[in-house]
Order: C-alpha cells, then sequence, then structure tokens
C-alpha cells in the first residue's frame, strides 16, 4: 500500500471500520508492561539467578546462576521448552567445556543460536585473577556441544573490568559494560562493532552522556530490531539498589536518547534483562518477593498504547489519528512492529492496531465441559476460547476433529495448564487444555474434540466435547 498517499488510506479505512464499529487531550504513545510473573520453581532455585537471555524462538533461556554452590562462583545454566506454551524443563548445566571453577556469567546468545558470549573472571587477556573479560564459545549446529570459550582479545578486553555482553542480531554489534578510562565514571556500557561476522570486533566506543551516568550503568540488553536497549543503574554509586532502565532510537544511525525508567521497577534490586525477538516479552531477574529465594527469572509482557487520543478507548478516533500521520515518523501512532516502533507510521502499525482493535471490541467467549452440546455465537474477528480437562501423563489429549471448510480458525497450539500448587507441583497432576479459535467468516458449524491417545487412531476415543457456533 506504500503507493496510496494518507487521504485515500484515510477515507478506505473508515469506510471499512464504520461498517463494524460503533465510533464513538492527547496522550503520548509509548509501551507499557503486564504484570511481572514468577518463571516458578522448575527453573529458580533458593540461590541466586542474576543474569538471562532468551533465545530467538523463545524455547531456550540461558541464565547464571550458583544454585548447589551458593557460596562460590556463577556458572552458566540452560532450560528448554518445546513450545512457547509449554512449561520450562529443569535447567541444565553448561558442562566443563564452558564452566570453570572461576565466574562464568551473563550470557548473551547469537540469533542464529551457534554463538553464546559471556563474561568470566578465569585468566585471559589481562594477565590477571579477578578481572572480567568477554569471552565466545561457539558450536557447529544446536544439537552439538559448545566448544572451548575464546577469549574476545585485547581489542575489547584491557586491564579492566568488561562484563555483561549482549549481542546484536545480525552479530555486528556487541554492547557491553566495563569501567575503563574514557566514561562517565564507575561502570559505563560501550559498543563494538564490526563490518561483517568474520571481520574482527573494533575499537570500542561509549554510548555517551545521555545514556551513562557518574554511578554504575551495566547488563545492557539490546532489542532485535536495534532501536531499545535495556540496561540496569544503580540508583547512586555507593547503593545495591538498581533499576532497569530503556533508552531509545528511531534508526539505528541514530543517537540514543535520553534513558527512562521502566515501571516494573520495585524498592528491590533489580538484575538484567533480555527482550524476546518480537519485542512481546521482557525477562528479567530481580529479587522482588514471590520468588524461590534470592534473586529469580521474571518475565512480564511489553505492549504497545494503541489508545493514541488517551480517552480509554481504542476506536475509529484513534484509527484516524494513525491514518492522518500515515507515512510520516510521529511517535504517538508508531507502535508496530515492534512496540515502540520502526520510525514511520505504515502498515505495520495498522496491523498492530487492528489486533488491538478487535481484542477490545470483541472480547474472548469462554467454553468448557459445562458447554459441552450447547451453542455459541460469535462476531466475525472474535476468538472462542475453549477450556477441557485434561492429563497429559496418561497419553491422553484433546484433538480437533479437522473441518477443512471451517469457519474457524485454530490459533496456534494447545496449551496445558496445571492448577495451583505446592513447590514442588505434584507429578502427573491433571489440568486443562485450551484451545483458541478465531471467528473468520460467516456461516454455522459443529466444533468437535476427541479425547485420545495419539496412537489410538482406531479406538474409541476416551471423551468428546461438540458445540454448536454460529458467526455472524
Amino acid at each position: 500500500m506504500g503507493f496510496l498517499n494518507g487521504s485515500k488510506i484515510r477515507l478506505l479505512f473508515v469506510g471499512f471500520v464504520a461498517v463494524i464499529v460503533f465510533a464513538s487531550g492527547s496522550a503520548k504513545a509509548d509501551f507499557t508492561y503486564g504484570t511481572p510473573t514468577n518463571l516458578g520453581p522448575i527453573v529458580n532455585s533458593h540461590s541466586a539467578e542474576q543474569s538471562v537471555s532468551i533465545s530467538t524462538d523463545g524455547l531456550t533461556l540461558f541464565f547464571d546462576s550458583n544454585r548447589f554452590n551458593e557460596y562460590y562462583d556463577p556458572d552458566i545454566w540452560v532450560t528448554m521448552r518445546e513450545t512457547a506454551s509449554d512449561p520450562w524443563e529443569p535447567p541444565v548445566h553448561l558442562g566443563s567445556n564452558v564452566n570453570t571453577s572461576f565466574s562464568d556469567a551473563t550470557p548473551s546468545i547469537s540469533a542464529d543460536g551457534l554463538s553464546l558470549y559471556f563474561a568470566s573472571d578465569r585468566p585471559g587477556e589481562s594477565g590477571e585473577l579477578d578481572i572480567w573479560d568477554i569471552w565466545i564459545t561457539t558450536r557447529e549446529t544446536i544439537e552439538d556441544e559448545w566448544m572451548t570459550p575464546e577469549n574476545l582479545g585485547r581489542t575489547v578486553n584491557i586491564e579492566a573490568h568488561d562484563f555483561s555482553p549482549s549481542i546484536s542480531a545480525d552479530g555486528l554489534a556487541l554492547y557491553f559494560a566495563s569501567e575503563r578510562p574514557g566514561g562517565s565514571g564507575g561502570f559505563d556500557i560501550w559498543v563494538t562493532m564490526r563490518e561483517t561476522i568474520q571481520d574482527p570486533w573494533g575499537e570500542p566506543a561509549n554510548l555517551g552522556p545521555i545514556v551513562n551516568t557518574s554511578s554504575v550503568d551495566f547488563l545492557p540488553s539490546i532489542s532485535a530490531d536495534g532501536l531499545a536497549l535495556f540496561f540496569t543503574r544503580l540508583k547512586d554509586f555507593s547503593s545495591e539498589d538498581s533499576d532497569f532502565w530503556v533508552t531509545r532510537r528511531t534508526t539505528v544511525y541514530d543517537d540514543w536518547g535520553t534513558p527512562v525508567s521502566l515501571p516494573i521497577n520495585t524498592l528491590y534490586v533489580e538484575g538484567s534483562t533480555s527482550i524476546s525477538a518480537d519485542g512481546l516479552e521482557l525477562f528479567f531477574t530481580s529479587d522482588r518477593p514471590g520468588g524461590s529465594g534470592d534473586a529469580d527469572i521474571w518475565q512480564a509482557s511489553i505492549e504497545p498504547v494503541v489508545d493514541f487520543n488517551g480517552d480509554g478507548n481504542i476506536n475509529t478516533d484513534d484509527l484516524l489519528i494513525l491514518i492522518d500521520n500515515w507515512n510520516t515518523s510521529e511517535q504517538l501512532c508508531d507502535i508496530g512492529p515492534m512496540p515502540w516502533g520502526d520510525g514511520v507510521v505504515d502498515m505495520e502499525d495498522l496491523k498492530v492496531f487492528i489486533e488491538y482493535w478487535e481484542k477490545e471490541n470483541f472480547p474472548d467467549v469462554n467454553v468448557d465441559d459445562d458447554d459441552d452440546g450447547g451453542q455459541v455465537v460469535l462476531k466475525q474477528g472474535q476468538v472462542l476460547v475453549v477450556t477441557l480437562e485434561s492429563n497429559p501423563s496418561t497419553g491422553y489429549s484433546w484433538a480437533v476433529v479437522e473441518n477443512q471448510n471451517s469457519i474457524l480458525a485454530q490459533q496456534g497450539d494447545s496449551e496445558f495448564i496445571q492448577p495451583e500448587q505446592s513447590d514442588p507441583p505434584m507429578v502427573g497432576a491433571g489440568g486443562w487444555e485450551v484451545f483458541r479459535f478465531k471467528a473468520i467468516s460467516p456461516g454455522q458449524e459443529t466444533l468437535e474434540l476427541v479425547y485420545r491417545r495419539a496412537w489410538e487412531t482406531d479406538a474409541e476415543p476416551a471423551n468428546t466435547f461438540s458445540i454448536d457456533v454460529v458467526v455472524n
């Protein structure tokens, strides 16, 4: 739609939306955070989990911890999950090929999952003990073992503490913290660049006084698009209290803007951050209450502010504001594809707007086992959520009876939810499988699900569920 100007787009979309929406100061668009949730006792321990790095597919989480060895130095661990809806598996130690008897911490996984940057105070380029350097370990494929780590060399590491690396998605920029001379005082955030991934790293550059302070600025985490840099800052140089901050820029060629403090900060110590590749989830560490003991790993959603006029509703008034700013760099409406935008108001922002507009104007319709044999009426675009009792430890699970001409489209895979239980959760406990279906076209059909073992396709299902669905 790049060939359309703003006025034509306005007419097209106002006409489209007016058919299905009742139209009904100024607010500065930004992004907000959902309520933080603890990753739970399977991942977290009674010791400290102090830094974290999420893989591009969101299925592998690297972190450091001094678990089972709380009076000694941290090691690097990894936990995995089958899908984004599955629970995290028990963490695995990266082994003696990566970890040493020294401190090995602050991992950062590359976008392809084949390079892991981290910091260690093992003997390195500085030639001294207790001096942190940045190291890298690689592997041929994600199924292979990690190779012996290599020091990044004297261009990056000097005779000062260099640690908490964060590698960019393209592998051409490495952000890290250092107490080297030339900064604003204390620890500063620096970046080293290279032309290609085969080239050596260039001379590090300080991010400057807009980002760095005379206190301690460290633990940077760069977003996949390179437009948002999350980091941690001590409240003052003599304090152990720290908060999360974020600085943004319009393009990767622009300077970083004035950092702002994150609203998820508490009175407790905030550790490190890691942003999911789509920018919609923030993983972080904190010793706030509600965890397993010391610092734990938490996560919170990141969502754009779509209510442009700040009236508490997402409707055609907001759509008109977006269209009036089409093809501009208006930050108010720049909400996609990442929550902080990409520097231009275009189709990416319209897609995000429609997604949130549908959520507000067409709330989910929930049904469960008690609605078996009943009927539900949906509007086009509305989501039907089906929640059914299940216990996959028995081998049984729910499956949708396919309908080639369905008026419903399943949204992702089903999600299994266990009931809240004591620590540790009961092995083999039952729970619920949750399915989501979006109404994509008008009509009527019977949605059917069967409860069976996947390998027993010829056997009668142990249970069935059906509901008559009408889409207007």
